[in-house]
């Protein structure tokens, strides 16, 4: 599938300080990405590169084939959507007018203002001045403003910072509406676990390198990641005595029964022995996570996983 947004051989210096080296990343049409990484690892810089508003020390960047600078600039740009980490708009307007400000600058639908006010639940809001507003409040506005167009591309940076759980469900789902529709999406969040259930493939950054980009299961098994195999009902011994020898397998008892720690690979050997135990239950399994996938790239300066 043609990437919507391609990075190829990414640098960025400012100065002596390195950014970014030597990026490579494809992101197609209909999906949603998790770009993650801790404070200065370059995310924020990337996207300003998509965005256009920096101009690369090496590599390229295209949006739809064409480049977010020079001739093509402008009309790529009309391609985008963009929300920064802290939105902030005139106080003295009102929703509405900050919507339909932004419409005009864009030139897209004006009827998509009052589309907007309701997909992002501030029509009761939108003629009271942005500075009574809340912060999830400015936020909402401010996903607002970047979905004005139909963007093909979605950047948004710390998206949910702000946002009480329900307006977070509400904006994935929103999210996930237009990645169907065809877009792409790429979004940074410091809120890992907020994003694992939500996101189609992760990139991590660290140090302005990438670490890893893939799904989560290509991610869990390039980093070897256990799983986490828990038996209620069950007691040490009665059959578990297979695994005591073995450096790969832990087995534990819990407050409600046997958790057994091992490599993915092994994950059905350890199923099959404990359908037979005598007082099981229930049993669940439990993957690594997106925290532990993110710690072992970052722990370890990996080598980029594609």
């Amino acid at each position: 599938m043609t990437a919507l947004l391609k990075i190829d051989g990414l640098h960025k210096r400012y100065g002596e300080v390195r950014a970014l080296a030597d990026v490579t990343l494809d992101l197609p049409p209909g999906e949603v990405w998790g770009l993650l990484g801790h404070n200065g690892a370059g995310k924020t810089t990337l996207m300003k590169l998509a965005l256009g508003i920096l101009h690369p020390s090496a590599g390229r960047v295209e949006i739809l084939g064409a480049a977010p600078r020079g001739r093509s600039g402008r009309i790529v740009r009309r391609a985008v959507g963009y929300l920064p980490e802290a939105a902030a708009f005139y106080g003295e307007l009102s929703g509405r007018e900050v919507l339909r400000y932004f419409q005009r600058l864009k030139d897209a639908d004006p009827r998509q203002v009052e589309e907007l006010l309701v997909e992002v639940d501030l029509a009761a809001a939108a003629d009271r001045r942005v500075k009574t507003y809340s912060k999830g409040m400015r936020q909402r506005l401010g996903l607002a403003q970047a979905l004005l167009g139909h963007p093909r591309l979605l950047l948004l940076d710390e998206p949910t910072v702000g946002l009480d759980p329900i307006a977070t469900q509400r904006f994935y789902r929103t999210v996930r509406r237009h990645a169907a529709g065809g877009a792409t999406v790429l979004l940074s969040s410091h809120v890992l676990p907020g994003i694992e259930r939500h996101v189609d493939r992760v990139a991590i950054l660290g140090g302005g390198r990438l670490l890893a980009a893939g799904t989560l299961e290509e991610l869990r098994a390039a980093a070897r990641l256990p799983v986490v195999i828990r038996l209620r009902g069950v007691r040490p011994g009665n059959g578990l005595d297979r695994f005591a020898d073995r450096a790969d397998i832990t087995v534990q008892e819990s407050a409600e029964g046997v958790e057994i720690t091992a490599p993915a690979e092994h994950k059905l050997a350890v199923l099959r022995a404990a359908m037979g135990l005598p007082g099981l239950a229930d049993v669940s399994v439990a993957p690594a996570t997106l925290d532990e996938i993110y710690g072992r790239f970052v722990a370890a300066g990996g080598e980029a996983v594609t």
